[in-house]
């Protein structure tokens, strides 16, 4: 487990600004987060960019599956915040790593494509980031293959709420994170899986109710749209994880 209490800007703030870009980045450690969330793709010509859907129409002005374009044709979208009023652009992990692996914070890294631990992880490495990151996926088999090609590296488990055995099968490949959504989590559970040794980082926090109430069952951090939200909370309640 994490010595505190982590507090990941989700995509960066991304409530406010593009998600995935410098700008959201940027803007969630400025509202106080200690953590960065984001998500790994491959384009066409093997680039690795920090991206979440498979398909750029919502969060972007372009159309069809990332991996049909090379990176030189995506520096031509914008990325554009959820109201419109801001854009930015899609930037590669190289990069987001010069600007920001050297400061004080935890990486939650997730793998959304198949077949892209390793070069995440030869990245990751040229940037001295593995005691910094845990690499997290919904794909079991993206976080099986990390944690054989690197067992030194952390992993954690995103898991739906249909998902039979999480602990069953994180145990079985030395893991070391429980990723469930919130609304699955009692404070019994969350001290449960703490006894069995994991730290325990929900996801779907859509609102600040939720957020409040995994504070309470002490879990070890969450990724959160608003980390200002969560900064203030954790000020005024002198939350220490």
């Amino acid at each position: 487990m994490f010595s505190v209490f982590v507090n990941y800007a989700h995509r960066g703030a991304s409530e406010y600004f593009p998600e995935n870009t410098l700008s959201a980045f940027y803007a969630g450690l400025q509202m106080g987060a200690n953590g960065i969330e984001t998500d790994i793709h491959k384009t066409k010509d093997g680039v690795l960019v920090l991206f979440h859907d498979d398909e750029l129409d919502r969060a972007t002005n372009g159309s069809g599956l990332l991996t049909d374009f090379t990176y030189e044709e995506l520096m031509k979208l914008l990325v554009h915040n959820p109201d419109g009023t801001r854009v930015d652009r899609i930037v590669t992990l190289e990069d987001f790593l010069k600007y920001f692996s050297f400061r004080d914070l935890t990486f939650a890294i997730e793998l959304k494509q198949d077949h892209v631990e390793k070069e995440t992880i030869d990245m990751l490495e040229r940037f001295g980031m593995r005691e910094k990151t845990i690499l997290t996926s919904f794909n079991f088999e993206s976080i099986k293959n990390a944690k054989a090609y690197r067992p030194d590296y952390r992993v954690g488990y995103l898991y739906e709420p249909d998902e039979k055995e999480p602990v069953e099968k994180l145990r079985s490949i030395g893991g070391e994170e429980l990723c469930p959504l919130a609304e699955l989590l009692t404070m019994e559970s969350v001290k449960d899986y703490h006894e069995m040794g994991y730290s325990v980082r929900p996801w779907g926090i859509y609102n600040t109710d939720i957020m409040t109430e995994m504070c309470s069952y002490g879990v070890d951090g969450m990724t959160v749209n608003f980390p200002d939200l969560l900064t203030k909370h954790l000020e005024s309640t002198g939350h220490q994880g």
